[in-house]
């Protein structure tokens, strides 16, 4: 029984030993990923500033500056993760084959990224928007701020930052607003028995007086449908984009205004009852 004892205490030793070599081997791996992680995101952020300084200083669209940025800042995460993973002691060969091995499931579980990226290659190549126009789209609008890798971001009139899919929005319907010049149209209703010669006059008038409003094409007023209540007139006009609100709300008010000064009163809907005779 001594003998048996005596003879486990090297055995012990031995077994301690290799643990505690182990245990260093490992937290050495740890350490040398810990730093490897934090070395890698310091290059990252140097390299991003890097490429955008580059990319600010030559005369690069700022739609393929965004998308150009996004990609590069992807790409070195990427190879960052498997730096780390070799850093602790995993096989990046291995990695890689069981990554290769894995094509199919991968390619399917990221189709719609894959599609978002081919979408954001096909709005660079086609240009349908770039950043800084005003758009509507899926539903929303606002103006671009930034074509990502996968992503576009709009900016709402309302401040809101919107991420739209590139994949959708390169196969759906897109309105771009940023041209020279948009055309306004309102509806107008008057009473039935006003003067329609009297309003169309007095509507070109106030048209006229607005320098912002553009002489060609030349304003439009037109009697446009008897409605149930009223009589609706349209009136078109063109301006530059930049006006286009402005003159909206403007033109409202000037017309709510001066009808109601010379006369021409607005309907609002009536119901006539009748009382039968019993």
């Amino acid at each position: 029984m001594d003998t048996l004892k005596i003879d486990s205490i090297p055995v012990l030793g031995l077994q301690m030993e290799d643990l505690f070599r182990q245990g260093t081997s490992w937290g050495f791996m740890l350490l040398k990923a810990v730093v490897i992680f934090l070395v890698g995101k310091l290059l990252i952020n140097l390299v991003n500033k890097l490429v955008r300084r580059l990319l600010n200083k030559r005369d690069v669209e700022p739609s393929v500056k965004s998308f150009t940025a996004s990609a590069v800042n992807v790409a070195l995460i990427v190879l960052l993760i498997i730096s780390v993973i070799g850093a602790l002691g995993i096989e990046t060969t291995s990695f890689a084959a069981l990554l290769a091995s894995a094509g199919v499931a991968i390619g399917m579980a990221l189709s719609g990224n894959l599609a978002n990226f081919a979408g954001g290659l096909i709005i660079l190549l086609f240009k349908p928007f770039r950043v800084n126009d005003y758009i509507y789209a899926q539903g929303t609008e606002g103006t671009v701020k930034e074509i990502q890798i996968f992503h576009t971001i709009l900016q709402t009139p309302d401040n809101k930052r919107t991420y739209i899919p590139n994949g959708s929005l390169s196969s759906g319907v897109v309105t771009n607003y940023n041209v020279k010049l948009r055309r306004l149209e309102w509806i107008f209703c008057v009473d039935y028995g006003a003067d329609f010669t009297k309003v169309k006059t007095l509507t070109e008038s106030i048209l006229a007086a607005d320098p912002r409003i553009l002489p060609d094409p030349a304003p439009f007023v037109a009697l446009h449908a008897l409605a149930d209540s009223s009589v609706n007139i349209v009136v078109r006009v063109w301006v530059h984009s930049a006006d286009y609100w402005n003159v909206y709300f403007d033109i409202n008010r000037i017309v709510y205004e001066t009808y109601q000064a010379r006369g021409i009163h607005f309907p609002f809907p009536q119901l006539t009852v009748h009382k039968g005779v019993q």
